[in-house]
């Protein structure tokens, strides 16, 4: 059933914006981290990178074959569309240097390297993830809608 493809797609859309807001919270939460468990100097940010996963078929396909009294492929998610996440990176903007002398990871000058980390950005990404996951919970609901009234024409 189509509908069923739709709400696919956007439970991709789902899954994508949470672990978006789950690397965010990594970032905020190492916001003064200025040691890795590797020693490779202070965290680095973050970044999740988005990508649309649009299928084998085009709409344009898939409404020929309709039109033509065919059924539209079905099967995995990976046929249907959607956004899945490709990967994550980090940024490679420069560490911010804060003087504080009596740190541990002061270098010789007194200058600590602190996470490249910025609380606004994190904070305005955190809110358009949160607004993407919300309009693809309005979508699904309103799938669930459609498909429960479709279902009471039939009484």
């Amino acid at each position: 059933m189509a509908f069923l493809s739709s709400m696919n797609i956007t439970a991709s859309g789902l899954t994508a914006q949470q672990l978006r807001l789950d690397v965010i919270s990594e970032n905020v939460s190492n916001i003064n981290t200025t040691r890795t468990e590797n020693g490779d100097g202070p965290y680095r940010r973050k970044m999740v990178v988005l990508e649309a996963d649009e299928g084998r078929d085009t709409f344009r396909n898939i409404l020929a074959r309709t039109a033509g009294g065919m059924q539209p492929a079905t099967g995995s998610l990976s046929e249907i569309g959607g956004v899945r996440v490709s990967q994550i990176v980090e940024d490679e903007s420069a560490f911010k240097l804060q003087y504080d002398p009596t740190h541990p990871d002061a270098n010789q000058e007194g200058y600590v390297e602190m996470p490249n980390v910025d609380l606004v950005k994190e904070i305005t990404d955190a809110m358009a993830a949160t607004q993407a996951y919300s309009a693809n919970v309005t979508a699904f609901n309103t799938l669930k809608t459609v498909a429960t009234r479709s279902l009471e024409i039939g009484k």
